[in-house]
């Protein structure tokens, strides 16, 4: 049955030109060890008028130089110190974030923004006072910098980052602080919250709690054309402010993925339990490396414009992620960077989207942030002008699409010595991935996926 599978999909391959995957040559059982033996198998394969000559000498140079500052790139464009600290900040954030929510043993996918994460710091720094607005910078690791500097290299690099024409990617991000129905916003908080993390502000009254959910949500779907329905189901705490932010961020790939080649497959969330996804495939040349020491692999895709790129860690064999996710932190990405090769690469993702929410408030307070949530301790007497409101909830919700749109390949590479005996890198299992800006060397998001949507699958034999 399988060889006849493998018939069939290599007849499918030849259908169209170039052949963008080369199916696996092995068993599911070879590739994941003989310890996998026992787990299912599903099916597997991949220009004012004229003027006069004297002035136009003097002036035609002029426009010439001013057309070229107007057409530098974005890429080209240099960052403040400020912005690149904060980038550099907000990668730590990533990681420390990451490995707090990766030890709640209920939670199986994580999606979150760290540079997002970070504006949210920045806005209670913003509209706390003393202890609370410390603790804030603190968890950015930017409780030495002064506040002028943390508020506006955050948003020169939010500005930078949430580009989405220059980077060619879909982006979608929406930032919104909900208060009682009983405060009053201070001015010069909304201004500035405004200007730098680009919050909008908004009063809810909970004591009709059914519409007040509907309302959050209903602004998360509109902010995220309908990518994102739902923040929250509820809201156990209703006498405080509440942090939402609502995303929607979806991959323009630097080389697209052919669209004939999606097909369902079986993606194993544990050993014993498989779900059936849609998974698209390609083979291309991408930075790859396969780590035999720690037993996974790293692959690097970049993105449209390239500015940046979605790296993908998996271990090699169907496992709790906790293992790799003992690796994670800046220095280890950078060595797993420094060995990364140029090599042809058979790929295989899910094409699925992943939707999750976060409530960050035990995360951010594991990390330090304890007064802000705080109601006998919190000062955030700036947002308010009154030392009578207190953190209650802070809404992370995102929404990442995995497709096969993007730029055009190359043809004339699938028939080059170095695409010969591609790297098999097939996500039918859990793995950890990462959106670098690399620009800004910032992290646009992290996450892992543990449990795509997908229907049971029967076993296999």
């Amino acid at each position: 049955m399988r060889w006849a599978f493998l018939r069939g999909f290599s007849q499918l391959s030849r259908s169209f030109s170039p052949a963008p995957y080369i199916p696996p040559p092995r068993d599911r059982e070879v590739h994941r060890g003989a310890e996998q033996s026992s787990a299912p198998a599903p099916h597997r394969p991949r220009s004012s008028e004229v003027l006069g000559a004297a002035e136009a000498m003097w002036i035609i140079p002029v426009l010439a130089l001013c057309g070229l500052a107007a057409a530098v790139p974005s890429e080209d464009r240099k960052l403040s110190d400020k912005a690149t600290t904060l980038a550099d900040r907000s990668a730590t954030l990533a990681f420390n974030l990451y490995h707090a929510m990766a030890k709640d043993k209920n939670m199986e996918n994580i999606l979150l923004s760290p540079v997002v994460v970070a504006s949210s710091l920045g806005l209670v720094s913003l509209g706390g006072k003393a202890t609370t607005a410390s603790q804030a910078k603190a968890v950015l690791s930017a409780d030495k910098l002064n506040d002028d500097y943390v508020h506006s290299g955050l948003s020169e690099l939010l500005n930078e980052v949430s580009n989405s024409t220059a980077r060619n990617v879909t982006w979608k991000i929406g930032n919104r602080l909900y208060g009682p129905a009983s405060i009053n916003f201070v001015d010069d908080f909304v201004k500035n919250s405004k200007k730098h993390y680009n919050y909008e502000h908004s009063k809810i009254n909970f004591r009709d709690k059914r519409s007040a959910l509907k309302s959050i949500n209903e602004w998360a779907a509109q902010t995220t054309d309908g990518k994102l329905p739902e923040v929250t189901k509820d809201v156990e705490k209703t006498d405080g402010a509440l942090i939402v932010n609502a995303m929607f961020f979806k991959p323009h790939w630097d080389e697209k993925f052919h669209h004939k080649m999606v097909d369902n497959r079986g993606f194993m969330v544990t050993r014993s339990y498989t779900v059936g996804v849609p998974m698209m495939h390609r083979t291309g040349l991408y930075n790859y490396y396969d780590d035999e020491t720690e037993k996974l692999q790293v692959v690097e895709m970049p993105l449209a414009h390239k500015l940046s790129s979605m790296i993908f860690i998996m271990p090699n064999h169907v496992e709790p992620l906790e293992r790799v996710e003992k690796l994670l932190n800046k220095e280890q990405l950078k060595a797993w960077a420094g060995k990364m090769k140029k090599r042809s690469v058979a790929i295989s993702l899910p094409k699925v989207i992943l939707e999750v929410s976060h409530d960050l408030q035990k995360h951010l307070a594991d990390l330090g942030l304890t007064e802000a949530i705080d109601k006998t301790k919190a000062d955030l007497s700036k947002i308010s002008g009154k030392k009578d409101l207190y953190l209650s909830n802070v809404f992370h919700a995102a929404a990442l699409e995995w497709d096969t749109e993007g730029n055009p390949y190359d043809a004339d590479i699938y028939g080059r010595e170095e695409m010969r005996n591609p790297k098999l890198f097939y996500a039918d299992h859990p793995f950890i991935f990462m959106i670098k800006d690399n620009k800004t060397n910032s992290i646009l998001f992290i996450g892992r996926l543990v449990r795509p949507k997908g229907d049971k699958m029967r076993d296999e034999l």
